[in-house]
């Protein structure tokens, strides 16, 4: 792993779930040790609870006192910005955080000026240097190798597309890039960059005709998911494609889907690759995910702070990205020619490490 940085954290607002690991939650100024907060997106998503227990796992591994908190739903950018205010309170040395939005950035910028060093998680903000730097999934590959997924399995066939994004009332960048990388992946073309739902709505794609029949939020949550497949449905009932912004998501479409007697032959993508997930693969529900690995995101994440408070190693990008790249891989029982993938067994083994 490479190294850079700079000092940072963040500012205000509302309900959390805070929790302690290791020898205290009261900052490093208090016994020399290197104190940090850990601040995700919410404490009920599996792959935010799975970086939780990761990060803990690393901290008693490296000595280093950590506070967990979460916002208490996917988008609460006022309860992470009384998380970073907290954090700044303690005298924490670092912060940790999946953004829940661009609201959080001036939070942020007050705890990098006074001297914390904050590193984003699975999400990179908007823009980049809002943070120190970012240790993440290059999101928009995990989209563009469901979308080449897809294309190779229809082998020519029309494709009636159900986009199930993240949100439609705030821009976040995992949002856009899964969504255009996986129209990426399908030889789709987009339109602006940092922006869902402006691209052509039908067209052609790398192997035949598709058509767009919705982009719908799902707050990455099963409930979401299926009232946004619900909505879908109600527009085209000839859907035959499925991207999902995560499996939480494509589990509740998989449902609407059902309840709506579509279900056979409809393919549903997504990302993540949690244990779960990967079991819904091995099941057919989910026909290939981009597995990521937040355990080794919290590990990083913890060891960058402890060596930039005790020596003042930085991390660096990875060469090319305004981030640190930790990795994904396609997870497929039905292989598409063209797309490098491992099966749900492999998955099973590496998921979320």
């Amino acid at each position: 792993m490479g190294r850079s940085g700079v000092l940072l954290a963040a500012a205000l607002a509302g309900g959390m779930a805070l929790s302690a690991c290791g020898s205290g939650s009261d900052g490093g100024s208090a016994d020399g040790g290197v104190a940090v907060s850990l601040i995700t997106k919410n404490s009920t998503n599996p792959f935010f609870v799975t970086m939780q227990e990761g990060a803990k796992k690393a901290a008693t591994a490296e000595g280093v006192k950590l506070t967990v908190a979460a916002g208490k739903e996917d988008g609460d950018e006022a309860g992470q910005v009384q998380a970073i205010e907290d954090a700044i309170a303690r005298g924490d040395e670092g912060i940790l955080i999946t953004p829940n939005g661009p609201g959080v950035n001036p939070a942020i910028k007050k705890a990098r000026d006074a001297g914390l060093y904050v590193i984003a998680l699975d999400t990179p903000p908007d823009p980049a240097d809002t943070v120190d730097i970012t240790f993440a999934t290059d999101n928009f590959k995990a989209g563009e190798l469901i979308g080449k997924w897809t294309a190779g399995q229809l082998a020519g066939k029309p494709a009636t597309i159900a986009l199930l994004d993240l949100f439609n009332d705030k821009v976040v960048s995992v949002d856009y890039n899964r969504d255009q990388g996986f129209l990426t992946g399908m030889g789709i073309a987009t339109g602006d960059k940092k922006k869902n739902g402006d691209e052509a709505k039908t067209g052609s794609y790398s192997g035949g005709s598709y058509t767009i029949a919705c982009n719908e939020p799902t707050n990455g949550a099963e409930d979401g998911g299926r009232t946004a497949m619900e909505n879908c449905l109600s527009r085209n009932p000839a859907i035959n494609v499925v991207y999902t912004i995560n499996e939480p998501a494509a589990v509740g479409a998989h449902k609407a889907l059902q309840a709506a007697a579509k279900a056979q032959g409809v393919l549903i993508v997504s990302v993540d690759g949690g244990c779960d997930g990967v079991r819904q693969v091995a099941g057919g529900v989910i026909g290939a995910t981009s597995q990521q690995y937040p355990v080794k995101m919290a590990e990083l994440g913890v060891q960058a702070i402890k060596k930039i408070a005790n020596d003042g190693q930085k991390p660096e990008v990875s060469a090319g990205l305004d981030f640190f790249d930790t990795g994904v891989a396609l997870v497929t029982d039905k292989a598409s020619t063209g797309v490098e993938s491992i099966t749900s067994a492999d998955g099973a083994q590496r998921c979320w490490g």
